[in-house]
Parts: structure tokens; C-alpha cells; sequence
């Protein structure tokens, strides 16, 4: 057996934590790498694994049952494991050295176990790392072995955007997604951050981002400096369209973790008042925290609240209001694999849920002021339906067409991974009626 720091076996020992007491990937991955020093190379291949073999479960296991008299879900859970991370390495990691792919995964499983592993390993690479599909009329069994999703979670895409869109939506997940940097515009311009960065990272179409491939260590030093923090392009353009200004009183109604707080405090140059509300106050100690590394937190002002139920001191005197309700997360897949796995029982009353949050939050809007939904999902039950209940209900509230960073809306724009090169998600821009009147 290899030594426990070894990356492979360190992997091995996070899927299993993963599966057995449903870790986060993230999570586990940021303790495991705090608790084991690996080389850079390492790391790569460590944070590689762990996240390919929980992203392409599915399609694994359909792999393995093809060879193994065993099916998968029977197989003890490290032997289990360790199939799908050799398998992933030989039909996903171009990289690895087939015979290391191969014997690395032997030497992870006990003795009584490494026949067994080694036969199926070399059968799959005797087939040239061949994957048979299934019969693609069976659409949703198709789309889920291929792109390792469940049947159930392929339906819900293929009702709301047909079989061409949603198979080019759940390949977009399966991409390795960029890493978008938002500058601190309080200190760098985005040219001077590029230049600071070099090669590490390159400019976005999205005005104030950066894109990187990886988190390099320049990129951490100015992270934990305040130089800039992390945010995708997809939520950058939802605080574009809300076009927070110097002097506005903004509020951020379901502000953690405070990415979008700060790209608003940044648009307002460090001049007026933002409320960041969130319903759990543990979280807001990171906000506060990050505040004070960009030097916004002059600005910005943490406070517990229900988002359905809006602090009475502030109502209808804000200038813009963000209510990035919580949501299925079906947007961001790429990032979060996890959550192409949860359960479908969980998302069921997200609606109800998200009309009820985003009417407290049009109750601080002034009249003329701005109000901004958005989500991380691609639901449309979450998105259009909710903002178009909203509407019949408010007739005080009118869509209004918004442009951001060379991408247009008519009032609602969603997204896609394949398209737009973001996460997946939705925004809708509204403006409170003045007198009875739809002008601005």
C-alpha cells in the first residue's frame, strides 16, 4: 500500500469521506490539502481526482458494471473507489501513463482485492478505453450516462430547454470552468492587476474580472492582500445590470458569502451605504472579514434578517435592491458536483420560497429605485415563473431592458454554460413605477 500522502491515496481517503458522511468536495478537499504537504504537481493531481471521479460517478460505475461480475453498488466501498479512480484516469486524464493509472490503483486496494482490480482495469484498456452508451432514444438514460447526471435532474433540463440545448448544457458542466477575479478597482485598475499577474491570469469581457485557470500562488497573495477575490464572470454581470452607483443606499438582501456585496461596494467607489442581510449570522463574519481586506468596510453593514420579512426602518428608501435568492444550484454544476446529486425532494418548494424573499425585498425599493432577482440555477420554475408571478402580483414593478458586459436583456436574460462561458444563471432587472407611472 502507497504512503498516506501520497496524492492518489490521500484521494481515495476524501471520496470515501465524501460518500460515507456527505462532505462537500470543497471542503474536503481545502482540509486535505491543509493536513498532508504535496508538491504542486500533486496538489493538481489530488484535487483532480477527487473532483472528476464525484463529478463522472455515473458514468463511471456504467463503465465498471460492463466488465465486473460484481455490479458496483455491491463492490466494498475502497475497491468501489478505487475502480472509478482508475478508470477515470484512463478514460478522462490524457496525462496519466496507462500502465501508472493501471498499477497505481492496484496498489491502493487490499491484496485479496488487486486481481479483481487489475482485470477489469486492463479489459477497459484492451477496448482501447472504448465507452458503449447506451441507445440514445432512451434520451434521459442516455444524457445521464454520458454526462453523469441523474435521470430525474436530466428531465427537469430537457422540459425546460429541449434535447439539443440540454445536451450541450450538460457538457458545458463537464469542462473544467475558469476561474473569474474581480479587481479591487480601489486599488488596481484591471490593466495594473493584469500586469501584476502576468501569465497567471488573462482579462475577461466582463468589466473589473480577470480569468484564471488555476489559483496560483500569486493570485492566493492577492486574494488574502485584498488585491482582488473570487467571483464568477455569470455573478459580476448580475451586479452590472443592478448598476449600483456612489452615494446609493443598496441593500443586498441574502448577501453571504458577499461576493456580490463587495462588487457592488466596489461600483459605488467606497461612497454611500450597502446593507448586507443574511438569514444565517454565522456567515456574516466572512463578509464583514473580506469587507475589511478590500477596505469596504466603511460601506458595508452586516445584519441577520429574514429576507421575507424586511427590517421596517429601511422601507422604500433604497436606491437598488439584489435579492440573489437561494436556489436549486443547478447552474453551478461545474463547480459544485455535488449537486448534480441531490435530491429532487429539496428543491420541490424553492418557488414558494423565492416569490415570498423577493417580495420582502421589493418592499425597500423607493419609487424610480432598481430591483434585481437573480439565481444560480437554470430552472425556469425558479426563474421566469417566479419573476413573472412576482410581476401580476406587483403591477408597481416593470421589467426593464439592461445591457452588461456586451451581453443584452430585455428584463430577464439567463446564462448558459455553452453560450456565455459562465455558470448558469439568471437575472431580472425591474424598476418601482413614480406616480403611477412606468417612467423611470
Amino acid at each position: 500500500m502507497p504512503d498516506n500522502t501520497s496524492p492518489r491515496s490521500l484521494a481515495l481517503s476524501s471520496l470515501l469521506s465524501c460518500e460515507k458522511c456527505g462532505r462537500y468536495t470543497n471542503l474536503e478537499i481545502d482540509s486535505g490539502l491543509r493536513n498532508v504537504s504535496l508538491s504542486p504537481a500533486d496538489k493538481g493531481l489530488y484535487t483532480r481526482l477527487v473532483y472528476g471521479v464525484i463529478e463522472r460517478r455515473i458514468t463511471l460505475d456504467h463503465i465498471i458494471d460492463r466488465y465486473a461480475k460484481t455490479p458496483t453498488a455491491d463492490m466494498e466501498p475502497a475497491v468501489r473507489m478505487a475502480l472509478r479512480m482508475g478508470v477515470y484516469q484512463l478514460a478522462f486524464m490524457d496525462r496519466i501513463p496507462s500502465h501508472a493509472a493501471v498499477s497505481e490503483t492496484v496498489d491502493l486496494v487490499p491484496r485479496r482485492s488487486s486481481g479483481f482490480v487489475n482485470a477489469i482495469l486492463r479489459s477497459f484498456l484492451r477496448d482501447n478505453c472504448k465507452v458503449q452508451w447506451p441507445d440514445e432514444s432512451d434520451t434521459e438514460y442516455y444524457l445521464s450516462v454520458k454526462y453523469s447526471f441523474p435521470p430525474e435532474i436530466c428531465a427537469l433540463y430537457l422540459e425546460d430547454y429541449g434535447r439539443e440545448t440540454t445536451e450541450k448544457i450538460l457538457a458545458a458542466f463537464n469542462e473544467e470552468p475558469l476561474i473569474g477575479i474581480r479587481v479591487n478597482t480601489l486599488r488596481h485598475t484591471t490593466e495594473e492587476a493584469a500586469v501584476l499577474l502576468g501569465d497567471d491570469a488573462e482579462p475577461a469581457a466582463v468589466p473589473g474580472m480577470l480569468t484564471a485557470r488555476t489559483l496560483t500562488d500569486a493570485i492566493r497573495k492577492g486574494l488574502e492582500a485584498g488585491d482582488w477575490f473570487v467571483q464568477d464572470p455569470a455573478s459580476r454581470l448580475c451586479t452590472l445590470a443592478l448598476d449600483a452607483k456612489p452615494g446609493d443606499l443598496v441593500i443586498d438582501t441574502c448577501a453571504c458569502p458577499g461576493g456580490k456585496s463587495f462588487s457592488m461596494g466596489l461600483d459605488m467607489a467606497g461612497d454611500g451605504t450597502l446593507y448586507a442581510f443574511d438569514l444565517h449570522e454565522n456567515k456574516l463574519s466572512l463578509i464583514r472579514r473580506t469587507a475589511e481586506r478590500l477596505g469596504l468596510d466603511s460601506l458595508i453593514h452586516t445584519a441577520k434578517r429574514d429576507a421575507r420579512h424586511p427590517e421596517e426602518t429601511l422601507l422604500g428608501k433604497a436606491d437598488k435592491v439584489l435579492c440573489d435568492a437561494p436556489c436549486s444550484g443547478l447552474g453551478v454544476v461545474a463547480k459544485k458536483p455535488d449537486i448534480r446529486y441531490k435530491e429532487l425532494s429539496s428543491i420541490e418548494n424553492l418557488p414558494a420560497i423565492q416569490k415570498d424573499i423577493l417580495t420582502g425585498a421589493a418592499a425597500y425599493v423607493k419609487p424610480g429605485g432598481t430591483l434585481v432577482y437573480s439565481t444560480c440555477t437554470l430552472r425556469k420554475a425558479e426563474n421566469e415563473e417566479v419573476v413573472n408571478a412576482f410581476l401580476a402580483a406587483h403591477p408597481d414593478f416593470t421589467l426593464t431592458p439592461f445591457a452588461a458586459g456586451g451581453i443584452s436583456g430585455s428584463g430577464m436574460l439567463t446564462l448558459l454554460p455553452h453560450l456565455h462561458g459562465t455558470d448558469g444563471f439568471f437575472v431580472a432587472k425591474m424598476t418601482k413605477k413614480t406616480n403611477g407611472s412606468s417612467d423611470r
